[in-house]
C-alpha cells in the first residue's frame, strides 16, 4: 500500500514518454508491478447484433461483471451514479415514494414530472435481455445478481428500439446458461446504516449443464435495505375545523425499510450448430414501508406523516428467445409476457392541511350528522400492469460489405388502475356510491399497443468510411376510459356543460338517472372513454470512419419519440406525440497497446412539443405539450489500465438544457402549445386571462445537472496466494432546477451540487474473496430529487427531498466453484 502514491505519480508523469519510446530500448525486467496489464475486449449488442463496444459508433457506456461486482451494486441507484449521462426522479404527488418508483432520463430530456399511472410513457426504454420491462409507471428495479453487463445507450434510439428510446435506452443482460461446465456461488453481506437500521443481502446461482447442448441457469436473492428516515412523534391542527391530529399510532424510527426477494431461471437448448432456444422466467417481490423523502422542516432525514405509508410490489416474466440461422442471416425472436401487481397506500395528509390552511377547504369536509371533521385524505391504490412484447429480426453476416438489421415489433401494454382517495368518516353524501369515506375515485383501464417495421443498412464505401442508414415506421393506439371524480353530492357539477363534467355528475350527464347508470368495475359508471391513434416514421443516417484499427470517428443525425395519449382528468383535451431531433459527432479510440480507451461524443438535441406532467386541480396530473427546448452536451468515458496493479476508469457528461421558447402554461383547443402569451391573454381552454408566461426563453429544464461526473481507482498487488485490493470512487452530480416554471420553482428550491465518496478494500484467494466496503464515506446529505404532495403552488410550502442513504459500512464474502 505505501507504493500506490509513488505507482501513480509515476505512471501519470511517465507514462506517455514511455509510450512513445524507442522499440530497440531494452525493456525492463518484467515484475508483476511493471507489467503491462490490457484492457479486455467488451462486447455489446446495441445494434442488435454482438459487437466491439470500441466499433460500434454510438454514445455507449458499458458496466460489465466485474465492475458491477467491485462497486457493490445491487439495484438501480448504485449502477444509475455510475453512468454520467443518466439522471432520475422519483414518484410523488400522492402516490407511494419508495424503492421501485424511479423515473429514468437521460441527456438532460426531462421536463419534470411525477410518474403518475396516466402520464407520459417514459423517454428512456429499459431492457431486460432482449425484452422490455418499461412499464407506463416506470422500469422494473431489478436486483443486479448474475448480471453480464449494464448498457448505456445515450441519444435517441428510435428505429431499432422504439417509442420509450426517445432519449435513450438502457439494457440489463444477464448471464445465460452454459453447457460447457458446471459453475455456481453466493455471497452474503451485511450492512449497518449511520443512524439507521442494519440491512443485509442473501443470494447465489448455479449453472446447471444438462447435456452437451443443454444446460439450465438457477439464480436466487434476498434483500433486506434497513430504513434511516424517522416518522417522528406530532401532531397537526386544520385552521377551519380547529381539529388536531396526533400520529402516535405511527411514529416509528428508520421507517423506511424494503425487502426483496426473488429469482431467476433460464433453460438453454442447442438445438444443432445453427439452432437455440431459451425460455426464461423471472420474479420479484418487495414490500416497502415508508417514505424515502424527508422534510427539512421536520429536520435532518425526518417526516411527520400520519397514514400508512407501504407498497407491495410483485412481478414476474416469462420470456422466450429463439436464435437461429437462415442461410447465413441470423435470425432472433423475442417474446416476453410482464405481469407487474403494485398494492400501494400513501399518506396525502398535506393535501387537505394545505387547501384547508390556504383556500379553507376544511369547510366542505364534515359527517352524517353535519359536524367538521379532519380533512385528512389518504389513497389506497391498486396497480394491475401485463405487457406482451414480440419482436422479430433479421442480421446479416457481420463479415459482409452490406450489413442488414431489420424486422418487426409489436406490444401491448394494460393497465388496471384503481385509486381511493380516503377521509374517514366522511359523510355518506360525499362519498362515491358504493365506497364509503371516499372523497374521490379513480377506476380505469389504460391500454398502449405499439406496432413497427424497423431496418437498417450499413455500406462500407471503402475499408474505412462506412455509412448507414434506418428507419421506423410505427403505428401507435392509446385510449383510456372508465371512471374518476368526485360524488354527486361534492363538486362534480363545476362545468355547466355536460360533457365537460366528471364524477357522478358526469354518470348523470352520461345515462341521466341513476337507475339507468351502468356500473364499470365497482365504480359508479363509466364517465369518459377516449382513444388516440397515430402513425409517423422515425429516421438515422451515421457516417463511420476509421483512422486505424484502434480508432474511429462518426456523425450521427438520429430521431426519437413518444406517443401523444389521454389526460387521467377526462375534460381536459390529449396531448400530442413529442419528437427528438440528435446531431451527434463521436470517437472511439483506443491507445498505448489497448491499455487506454478514451471515447466520447458532442451534441444537439432539438425536443419538439415536449410533453409536460404537472399537479393540477384537485391533485392531479396534467399532460400538456409545452413547446420547444434545446440540449447541447458533451460526454467522455475513459477506462486506463495503468500497469498490473492500477486501473482507472471514470467519465463525465456537460448538458447545456434549456427552454427555446417561452411556456405560457396552456394550449390551443388542437392541443398545440402556446408561446406568446403576454398579460391578458386569453386561454382558449378555460376563456381566462393570463397573467403572462410562467417560464421564459433560455430557462434551464429541470432534474438535469449541467455538470456529472465520476472517478474510480482500483489497486491490487500480489500477496503469496492472496491478492489485495484497494478502491476508490468519487461521484459529483452538479446542482439541478426543479421546475422550470417560475413560481413553482420558487417554492420549491434548487437541488444542491453534491460529492460522494466510496471507499472499499478487500482480498481475494482462488475461488473466495472478502469484501469491506463504506459507501457515502462522509456523511453527505444529498439532494436526489425534491416533490410535494400535491400542486406546487399548494403542497409545494411543504417539499419532501431523497437523498443518498447516510454512510453505510457494509461486509461482503463470495465464493463461486
Amino acid at each position: 500500500m505505501h507504493r500506490l502514491p509513488l505507482a501513480a505519480a509515476v505512471c501519470m508523469a511517465c507514462a506517455a514518454p514511455a509510450w512513445a519510446q524507442d522499440a530497440q530500448t531494452p525493456p525492463a525486467p518484467s515484475t508483476p508491478e511493471t507489467r503491462a496489464r490490457t484492457l479486455d475486449t467488451v462486447t455489446v449488442t446495441a445494434q442488435k447484433r454482438v459487437e466491439n463496444l470500441q466499433k460500434v459508433p454510438i454514445s455507449i457506456q458499458a458496466i460489465g461483471n466485474a465492475q458491477l461486482e467491485q462497486q457493490q451494486v445491487a439495484d438501480f441507484d448504485d449502477y444509475a451514479k455510475m453512468i454520467p449521462s443518466l439522471s432520475y426522479g422519483t414518484a410523488g404527488g400522492g402516490v407511494f415514494s419508495g424503492p421501485g418508483f424511479v423515473q429514468v432520463y437521460m441527456r438532460g430530456v426531462a421536463s419534470g414530472g411525477d410518474g403518475n399511472h396516466s402520464g407520459s410513457k417514459p423517454s428512456v426504454g429499459m431492457y431486460l435481455d432482449e425484452q422490455p420491462i418499461t412499464t407506463n409507471q416506470g422500469a422494473l428495479d431489478i436486483h443486479m445478481y448474475d448480471i453480464e453487463r449494464v448498457e448505456a445507450l445515450a441519444g435517441p434510439q428510435g428505429t431499432l428500439y422504439g417509442a420509450s428510446s426517445q432519449a435513450g435506452t438502457v439494457k440489463i443482460i444477464t448471464n445465460k446458461p452454459d453447457p460447457s461446465g458446471f459453475a455456481a456461488g453466493y455471497g452474503i453481506e451485511g450492512t449497518s446504516i449511520k443512524d439507521g437500521g442494519i440491512g443485509h443481502i442473501f443470494e447465489g446461482f448455479a449453472n446447471l449443464p444438462i447435456n452437451s447442448n443443454a444446460a439450465v441457469r438457477l439464480v436466487g436473492w434476498q434483500k433486506y435495505d434497513a430504513g434511516y428516515v424517522d416518522n417522528v412523534r406530532g401532531t397537526r391542527t386544520f385552521p377551519t375545523s380547529g381539529i388536531t391530529i396526533d400520529n402516535a399510532n405511527r411514529a416509528d424510527d428508520d421507517y423506511n425499510d424494503a425487502e426483496t426477494m426473488g429469482a431467476r431461471a433460464a433453460l438453454k437448448v442447442d438445438l444443432n450448430d445453427n439452432w437455440s432456444i431459451m425460455p426464461q422466467i423471472m420474479g420479484q417481490k418487495m414490500v416497502a414501508s415508508g417514505s424515502t423523502g424527508y422534510d427539512p422542516s421536520v429536520g435532518d432525514l425526518k417526516v411527520k406523516h400520519f397514514y400508512n405509508e407501504s407498497s407491495k410490489d410483485r412481478w414476474n416474466q416469462a420470456a422466450l428467445t429463439v436464435e437461429g440461422k437462415i442461410g447465413n442471416f441470423d435470425l432472433v425472436y423475442a417474446f416476453s409476457r410482464l405481469t407487474r401487481n403494485v398494492d400501494s397506500e400513501s399518506d396525502y395528509n398535506d393535501y387537505g392541511f394545505w387547501y384547508d390552511t390556504l383556500a379553507g377547504y376544511g369547510a366542505y369536509f364534515y359527517n352524517d350528522a353535519g359536524e367538521l371533521i379532519n380533512p385528512s385524505q389518504y389513497i389506497q391504490a391498486r396497480d394491475g400492469y401485463r405487457m406482451t412484447s414480440h419482436e422479430l429480426r433479421l442480421t446479416s453476416p457481420a463479415e459482409n460489405r452490406l450489413r442488414l438489421v431489420a424486422g418487426v415489433f409489436w406490444q401491448e401494454q394494460k393497465h388496471d388502475i384503481h385509486q381511493r382517495y380516503r377521509v374517514d368518516d366522511l359523510a355518506s353524501v360525499l362519498s362515491v356510491s358504493g365506497y364509503e369515506d371516499t372523497i374521490w375515485l379513480t377506476e380505469q383501464d389504460r391500454k398502449d399497443r405499439d406496432e413497427a417495421v424497423f431496418g437498417e443498412l450499413t455500406f462500407d464505401i471503402t475499408d474505412k468510411l462506412s455509412v448507414t442508414g434506418g428507419g421506423r415506421w410505427f403505428r401507435a393506439n392509446n385510449s383510456l376510459r372508465g371512471y374518476f371524480g368526485f360524488a354527486e353530492g361534492y363538486s362534480s357539477q363545476s362545468s355547466l356543460d355536460p360533457a365537460f363534467r366528471y364524477g357522478e355528475a358526469g354518470c348523470r350527464a352520461r345515462y341521466g338517472d341513476p337507475s339507468n347508470w351502468v356500473k364499470y368495475e365497482g365504480a359508479p359508471c363509466e364517465n369518459f372513454d377516449k382513444t388516440v391513434k397515430e402513425d409517423g416514421s422515425l429516421g438515422r443516417f451515421n457516417i463511420t470512419y476509421d483512422i486505424s484499427d484502434t480508432k474511429l470517428v462518426y456523425a450521427t443525425w438520429s430521431e426519437g419519440y413518444r406517443p401523444g395519449g389521454i389526460n387521467r382528468r377526462g375534460t381536459l383535451p390529449p396531448y400530442l406525440s413529442d419528437f427528438l431531433t440528435n446531431y451527434e459527432v463521436g470517437w472511439k479510440t483506443t491507445w498505448a497497446d489497448n491499455r487506454l480507451s478514451f471515447n466520447g461524443a458532442i451534441f444537439r438535441e432539438d425536443w419538439k412539443d415536449f410533453q409536460f406532467a404537472y399537479l393540477g386541480q384537485n391533485g392531479l396530473t396534467e399532460i400538456r405539450n409545452a413547446g420547444q427546448a434545446r440540449i447541447d452536451g458533451i460526454e467522455v468515458d475513459l477506462n486506463w489500465a495503468v500497469n498490473y496493479n492500477l486501473t482507472i476508469t471514470g467519465g463525465f457528461a456537460w448538458y447545456d438544457a434549456k427552454l427555446t421558447e417561452t411556456y405560457c402554461g396552456f394550449t390551443d383547443l388542437s392541443g398545440n402549445a402556446i408561446s406568446v402569451c403576454p398579460p391578458g391573454t386569453i386561454n382558449p381552454q378555460t376563456g381566462d386571462p393570463v397573467d403572462g408566461p410562467q417560464a421564459e426563453s433560455g430557462t434551464r429544464l429541470p432534474l438535469t445537472p449541467e455538470f456529472k461526473g465520476s472517478l474510480i481507482g482500483r489497486y491490487t498487488w500480489d500477496a503469496g496466494q492472496y491478492e489485495p485490493y484497494f478502491q476508490a470512487s468519487v461521484f459529483h452530480q452538479g446542482d439541478r432546477i426543479t421546475d422550470f416554471r417560475a413560481a413553482e420553482h420558487a417554492l420549491m428550491g434548487d437541488l444542491d451540487a453534491y460529492t460522494i465518496v466510496d471507499l472499499s478494500g478487500g482480498v481475494k484467494r482462488g475461488s473466495w474473496s472478502l469484501d469491506v466496503f463504506v459507501k457515502n464515506v462522509f456523511d453527505k446529505r444529498t439532494e436526489l430529487t425534491r416533490f410535494a404532495q400535491c400542486a406546487t403552488l399548494t403542497c409545494g410550502n411543504q417539499p419532501y427531498t431523497v437523498s443518498t442513504p447516510p454512510r453505510t459500512i457494509g461486509v461482503r464474502f463470495s465464493r463461486e466453484f
